[in-house]
């Protein structure tokens, strides 16, 4: 039994496993080795971001979770369900993945067509459709939206209603590719927010991506990709510490955490953590003689 502890959307009482792999190893027909031995386990109602540089192995080893690539050595395993035995239909069930650009995702007339046809392909009665769309319409702030055209729409209402689509097929694991890439700091709280909240309901949540910020806000532990090898899995506090690590893979902290080393602290990665400790600072201060 596993305790994930802090308010990173963190707290949860972690315990039964939805994502196990085991010595993952894949190879392009090209010839190049994408992951070398690659062994994670997620937990039920995990926020865990999966991070590393551009060709690190974070969107190949994400794209194994639904089954659109299968291993060449090794095994994976989704609710304890071989991802070799199934096709990506039948893993759609279990994982959603929304993918990094919504232009490849959205293709239907309003949204709320959108928002029905991944229910619609899951055999749903026209009433339970209804229900997940008014539900996800709902959940997303789009009632407003639902006759509108999705591919007329802004980047970031795209990115959204992307999420939204996927979150009307109720799958218990969500994948995020890169979901703030593209987003100025308004639609990335947005997105923080979706996040926590889809979390806060029971899902978990794998974040692919380069946005320190978003990591380090909301994951509950973060994995590190270089080279298609896992270079460490833990907890944020402990990964943005390995200064080693951070400069063999180019990764920076937030600037909220470079800031804080200038106080000598290296256990502070949020802008909350921050506030947290100045004003105990500021306490402490005021009660001296």
């Amino acid at each position: 039994m596993l305790l994930f502890e802090g308010d990173n959307g963190g707290g949860h009482l972690k315990e039964s496993p939805v994502i196990e792999i085991e010595d993952l190893h894949y190879i392009y027909p090209s010839g190049v080795h994408a992951l070398r031995g690659v062994s994670l386990t997620i937990y039920e109602n995990e926020i865990h971001a999966i991070i590393g540089q551009n060709g690190s192995g974070k969107t190949t080893l994400a794209k194994h979770l639904n089954g659109l690539l299968k291993p060449t050595r090794g095994r994976v395993l989704v609710l304890s369900k071989d991802t070799k035995k199934l096709s990506v239909p039948e893993l759609s069930k279990y994982v959603g993945y929304v993918f990094q650009n919504p232009n490849h995702q959205l293709f239907n007339t309003t949204v709320e067509k959108e928002l029905a046809f991944g229910p619609q392909n899951l055999s749903l009665s026209p009433g339970e459709v209804k229900e997940r769309v008014m539900d996800a319409a709902k959940f997303f702030d789009l009632i407003e939206l639902l006759r509108e055209n999705p591919l007329n729409m802004s980047y970031p209402m795209k990115k959204i209603i992307a999420i939204a689509s996927i979150y009307a097929m109720k799958p218990p694991i969500f994948v995020l590719d890169e979901p703030t890439t593209g987003l100025d700091s308004y639609w990335k709280l947005k997105v923080l927010e979706m996040v926590k909240k889809m979390n806060h309901e029971g899902y978990t949540v794998i974040i692919i991506s380069h946005d320190m910020w978003l990591v380090t806000e909301c994951a509950e532990r973060i994995t590190v990709l270089w080279n298609g090898e896992i270079l460490k899995t833990d907890e944020p506090t402990e990964i943005f510490r390995e200064r080693e690590i951070l400069e063999k893979t180019k990764l920076r902290p937030p600037q909220i955490a470079l800031l804080a080393r200038r106080f000598g602290r290296d256990d502070i990665l949020t802008v909350k953590e921050m506030e947290d400790y100045i004003l105990s600072r500021v306490s402490y201060n005021l009660l001296q003689p």
